[in-house]
Order: C-alpha cells, then structure tokens, then sequence
C-alpha cells in the first residue's frame, strides 16, 4: 500500500515533489522581477521544474526516477550565475578593501620576520617544534637529532597520515554525521593546522609563548571531542529521518 497523497507527501510514482500549480509564480511576477542575468537565472528553474514534472507524470515507474538535463541550456545557466556572483563578491572586495602595497625591500638586510606565504604557515609551524624533542640521558642529555631536523621529520609524519586516512576509511558516508568518528578526526585536522599556523606567527602574537605551545595541541583535541559528540549525539535521530524517507520513496510492493 502506497503512502498518502497529502499536501507535502512523496509518493511512490516520483509526483508531488514540485509545488503544485497555484503556488507557481505568473507571468507578470516573473516580469516583475529584473531583468538579465537574475531572471534569466529564475526562469531557469522555472523550466526544469516545469520539465522534471512532466517527466515525472509521464512516468511509469514505480521508483523515483532519476532525471538528468542537459548541459545547455540547464547547468550552463545555473554555472554562469553561481561564477558570475562569486566573481562579482571578489571585484567588491578588490574595490572596496585594496592590499596595501609596502615599501620594496631591501636586498641588502635581512627581514626581522621571515614568513613563507600564509597557505604554509602550517609547515613553518612544525619546524618550530623543538621543544618536544627529547633530550636523551644516555647521550649525556644531548638531542639526537637537530630541531629542524625534528621539524622536517614532523612534516613527514603529518603529510603522511593525510595520504594514508583515505586508505583507512572506506565507509561510502556522504555526510559527517553518518560517520562521526571520521568527521571528528577531520575538525582535529583542520582545528590543529590553524592552531600550528599561529604557532609558526607567534612573534606577531599578542600571547604568551608557552601558552599559545599549549593550545596549539589541546585545542584540536577539545575541537575533535565536541565535534564526536555533537554528531553522535544527532546519528541516531538523522538515520532515523533518512530510513523513513527511504521507505517513503520505495514502499514495499
């Protein structure tokens, strides 16, 4: 037995999706609208739903049907605008807040600071771990190893668990939520790589040295904990949510 056709409800024939035709917008509230890129952009939308509709009832599969448009004049249109708006947002802002261009440098002094560029500052910041490098006893509490050595070895060690984290997990998960514990390894990434590019700026930093040494590493960490159990605690009510919409769109025959 098929679902019910409420207002709202999916049915098993794919119809009911698209709101029906007395919320459609008229002609003239569509002229109302401006004119070039922006209506062209709504009309659109207007077509494909109008398309994926027609498509829908003229159907005769019980599944949802997966519909697909073609290139042109469907997804080129909605890539122009999203380009269009991201390119417009970075005109403004040129405009609006322009770099500052410093005095040109001087080849013959070397720089107070010495910074590569802002992409890297998570690498620079590794090389300025050197007080975890052990002092051994048995080496007469020497250390065995350079700290920029140690540096370049930390870099090895990070660069090689992001190249090795896809080969650990295999789950097919679309969504952090799905896969909590992943999801919180990622926030521990993405919260340290900020947290070590301060580190690596820490001349420039309002803060006490040894503290900021301090969050550099209990910050992700505590990002990474509250990440897990904001998503596990929501796991159990989205798989809930998705298996119900799954069942609503294949009812059981």
């Amino acid at each position: 037995m098929a679902p019910s056709d409420d207002e709202g409800e999916v049915r098993a024939d794919g119809t009911g999706i698209v709101a029906p035709d007395d919320e459609t917008p008229t002609w003239s509230e569509r002229k109302s609208r401006s004119q070039g890129l922006s209506r062209l952009t709504y009309e659109y939308f207007e077509r494909a739903r109008r398309e994926d509709q027609d498509l829908r009832t003229e159907s005769s599969y019980v599944e949802r049907d997966v519909l697909g448009f073609p290139t042109w004049p469907h997804e080129m249109i909605r890539n122009l605008a999203i380009t269009s708006f991201f390119v417009g947002m970075i005109i403004f802002l040129a405009a609006t807040l322009p770099p500052h261009i410093g005095p040109p440098a001087n080849p013959s002094q070397t720089p107070a600071v010495i910074l590569p560029d802002w992409y890297l500052y998570w690498s620079f910041g590794l090389l300025k771990l050197g007080p975890l490098n052990p002092d051994l006893t048995i080496l007469g509490g020497q250390k065995l190893m350079a700290d920029r050595t140690y540096g370049v070895l930390a870099n090895l060690v990070v660069v090689g668990f992001i190249a090795i984290v896809p080969f650990l997990n295999k789950g097919s998960a679309r969504r952090p939520v799905e896969q909590p514990f992943w999801a919180a390894v990622g926030v521990f990434g993405v919260v340290f790589s900020i947290t070590v590019a301060m580190l690596s700026v820490k001349n420039l930093l309002p803060m006490d040295p040894n503290l900021l040494f301090d969050l550099t590493f209990l910050l992700p960490f505590v990002a990474g904990f509250i990440a897990y159990g904001a998503l596990k605690t929501m796991r159990e009510g989205y798989m809930f949510e998705l298996n119900r919409r799954y069942y609503r769109l294949r009812p059981p025959k």
